[in-house]
């Protein structure tokens, strides 16, 4: 009876093993978790830099991509409501507030005002030209805020990735010292975790790069554009007026020509 139910019990035990391994809660054992476990402390610490860098990389290049496209549609208004207004102060009302082409006209009016207080004479065409190229300097220098961030992200991102591969490599060769030959359980684990730090570190560098030379070269455009305009405010300003750019309008249709009458016969 004994002997009977030994072999019932092991056929059970064979029955059920493929069961178990088929579960779908099974754990992969080289997945990311699983490389992190294995990993300690170090593979935990090189991920969790990587994670930070990457959530603060996207949010710098979603922000400054908000920031960019709004001061370039400001820039599409200004040429058909500022220009046509009667006087500086009333085109400014037009213009949004806190935006960067009214801070570029209010500081040109404040120094318009100051340039009367100064005791010793300077030539107003100076002085409104050196307050308004700080103006735009200060505008220009809050575009490029962040942007020193993606640069470090984009240039440090692999190495810090590679640091975790260099640990995970010197993991894989001590327990191939330890088990005293190199069979693939021993050295699967820490392989898998250094080829993930390794992506990681990828992952998180290209896109940081790609963003970081975007965004300057959107940068370089919206500079472009608020220079032109100080450059037509400034001209404005020095002639009272009477030097503007032409803002574009929409030309009349031409009246149809009437149509030849038919000879006589």
């Amino acid at each position: 009876m004994a002997t009977r139910a030994a072999v019932a019990a092991s056929a059970a035990a064979i029955i059920a093993t493929p069961a178990l391994a088929a579960a779908p809660g099974a754990e992969n054992p080289y997945g990311l978790w699983a490389a992190l476990e294995q990993g300690g402390t170090i593979a935990w610490a090189t991920f969790i830099i990587l994670v930070i860098m990457s959530a603060g990389s996207w949010y710098i290049m979603l922000t400054k991509l908000l920031e960019q496209q709004k001061i370039i549609n400001q820039g599409k208004r200004v040429r058909a409501s500022f220009w046509g207004a009667p006087s500086l102060r009333d085109g400014a009302t037009k213009l949004e507030k806190n935006s960067a082409y009214r801070q570029i006209v209010d500081d040109g009016l404040l120094a318009q005002d100051q340039h009367t207080k100064l005791t010793d004479p300077i030539d107003q065409h100076d002085w409104l030209l050196s307050s308004l190229a700080r103006s735009q300097a200060a505008i220009n220098a809050k575009l490029g805020g962040g942007l020193a961030f993606l640069a470090t992200v984009g240039a440090t991102a692999p190495f810090i990735g590679l640091f975790g591969t260099v640990i995970g490599i010197y993991r894989a060769l001590i327990k191939i010292g330890a088990a005293g030959q190199a069979s693939i359980d021993a050295v699967a684990g820490p392989v898998g975790e250094a080829l993930i730090m390794t992506a990681l570190g990828l992952a998180v560098a290209v896109p940081a790069v790609l963003g970081y030379n975007w965004l300057v070269r959107r940068n370089k455009a919206v500079a472009e554009s608020l220079g032109a305009f100080s450059t037509d405010l400034h001209g404005y300003m020095v002639s009272n007026g009477a030097v503007k750019p032409v803002t574009s309008a929409p030309r009349a249709a031409a009246p149809a020509k009437p149509a030849p009458a038919a000879a006589k016969a």
